[in-house]
């Protein structure tokens, strides 16, 4: 079998070949044409000119005194090359041509080939005729009082040297003018394609750079002066920095987004290692002091204790290991947009409750409640706004020192339904203000449930938050922290 012939691809020219060959080819069409009209109006002007000339020699000739036609020509004291052929009824009498003021007789073989050229003897009018030895001429035939005619003519040398003179300057003009003008326009093409050859060069340069892994950066641009806007070309410029704009800071989103996933993997490793190492050492702690041999009551019931402590142990780790991972499997389906089911909830009775819950759990705290009489309704999953508020009055509890005043308030604003806890704390430490509701993000960087927790609890709430395409946002600074949620409101249930 055998193989396809393979295609080799076309080679194609430059744009700046295409350009220059089509304005000197369509230039060049247009001089040829006004080439052309110039000389035919310039011969039929010269015609009509030499056929004056012609009418003018008949006239003076048909005012000569009459006699032969060499005295007919001289008396008609006619120009250098002038023509005469008198004829009458009996045959031609002769055919002259004037040469210095004298008439020259021609050959009866010359005459004959003047008749011969020239077919319209036999009748008046214009023709063109060629004499032997003489060259073209262009003839008047005009009758006589005898009933012959006598035939005057022009030599059309001169006609056609002007107008081969004219052609030919016109042609060596625009042939010069045809190089000048490719010479300006590959001078003005190559300048204006000037910013293209620098976007090519800026886009060459960037396609060389290693952009498939690891922390980029592009700091290629297109300069200023060839981006600019205000023409075609410029704004192909400006439109190659914008999408490296984009490109460079979807690069950088992508290595923040690939540093916080090393950074979710290694948190989220660490937060299941403790619980199970503690599993793994409690529950070995537990079978060797069930394997040792106890003689005592006091040796035996000292291993059921330490059995039941390892339990209690294990218990807990293993508690905080689920909660952990519930709290994942949690983000993992509100990103997916699924775990929400919902209904009319009273975002009013939600803060109540979970003010009253927090205030159990931090007696030291100071916790107010700030709400209308009216309910405020939203359209939302209750058990997850619920979350919320409880997330971040939980934030509050534990990131303040004792004594300081929480408040959680609900109001309407337009058309939102705005939650709000606010503390009079020391504030969010600004190491971590822009990923604070970043998964795994502590204020306090260690590991203890007491303080630094598992860093899940804020970005549980923004994703719950996004979840129902409301807003949180945060206003820290020394003795003024708020946490302000925005949810779309919807009138409450008349019933």
């Amino acid at each position: 079998m055998t193989d396809a012939p393979t295609t080799l691809p076309r080679h194609r020219w430059s744009l700046q070949t295409r350009l220059i060959v089509a304005v000197v080819s369509l230039v060049a069409l247009i001089l040829l044409a006004i080439g052309f009209a110039t000389g035919t109006i310039l011969r039929s002007i010269m015609v009509e000119n030499l056929d004056a000339q012609v009418t003018s020699a008949a006239e003076r000739m048909h005012l000569a005194p009459t006699g032969s036609a060499a005295e007919i020509l001289n008396e008609g004291r006619q120009e250098v090359g002038t023509l005469l052929i008198v004829s009458n009824l009996s045959g031609t009498t002769g055919a002259y041509v004037s040469d210095d003021e004298v008439a020259v007789a021609l050959s009866d073989d010359d005459v004959r080939g003047v008749l011969t050229s020239f077919q319209s003897v036999d009748r008046l009018g214009w023709g063109d005729a060629t004499v032997a030895g003489a060259g073209d001429y262009r003839i008047r035939v005009q009758g006589t009082v005898s009933g012959g005619y006598i035939a005057v003519g022009m030599p059309t040398s001169e006609l056609a040297s002007t107008v081969a003179q004219i052609l030919t300057t016109v042609t060596l003009l625009t042939l010069g003018g045809l190089l000048v003008l490719a010479a300006v326009i590959a001078v003005v093409i190559q300048q204006a394609l000037k910013p293209l050859r620098v976007v090519a060069d800026t886009a060459a340069r960037v396609a060389s750079q290693p952009l498939d892994s690891g922390d980029v950066s592009i700091t290629e641009r297109v300069p200023a002066a060839e981006a600019d806007a205000s023409d075609e070309i410029g704004r192909v410029g400006a439109a190659l920095n914008t999408l490296l704009d984009h490109v460079d800071t979807s690069l950088s989103a992508r290595q923040r987004n690939e540093e916080r996933m090393r950074a979710f993997v290694a948190d989220a490793s660490h937060e299941l290692r403790t619980p199970l190492a503690a599993i793994r050492g409690y529950s070995e702690l537990s079978l060797r002091s069930l394997q040792r041999p106890h003689d005592t009551d006091d040796q035996r019931q000292a291993a059921a204790q330490q059995s039941e402590q390892g339990l209690e142990r294990i218990q807990a780790a293993s508690l905080r290991m689920t909660t952990l991972v519930e709290d994942l499997l949690l983000l993992a389906r509100l990103d997916e947009g699924k775990e929400l089911v919902y209904g009319a909830v009273d975002l009013t009775r939600i803060a109540i409750d979970a003010a009253a819950d927090a205030q159990v759990a931090g007696p030291d705290h100071t916790w107010r409640v700030d709400v209308s009489e009216e309910p405020v309704v939203v359209a939302g999953d209750g058990a997850r706004l619920h979350q919320v508020a409880a997330n971040l009055l939980a934030n509050a509890r534990v990131h303040t020192p004792a004594g300081t005043q929480v408040t959680a308030s609900v109001s309407l604003d337009g058309g939102d339904a705005v939650l709000r806890v606010h503390d009079d704390g020391p504030g969010v430490d600004p190491a971590v203000a822009d990923e604070l509701f970043e998964r795994f993000a502590r204020a306090d960087s260690s590991r203890a449930r007491q303080t630094g927790g598992t860093g899940l609890g804020l970005s549980i709430v923004k994703a719950i938050v996004a979840a129902h395409h409301g807003t949180i946002t945060v206003d820290s600074r020394p003795g003024s922290t708020t946490f302000e949620v925005r949810l779309p409101a919807r009138p409450a249930d008349p019933a």
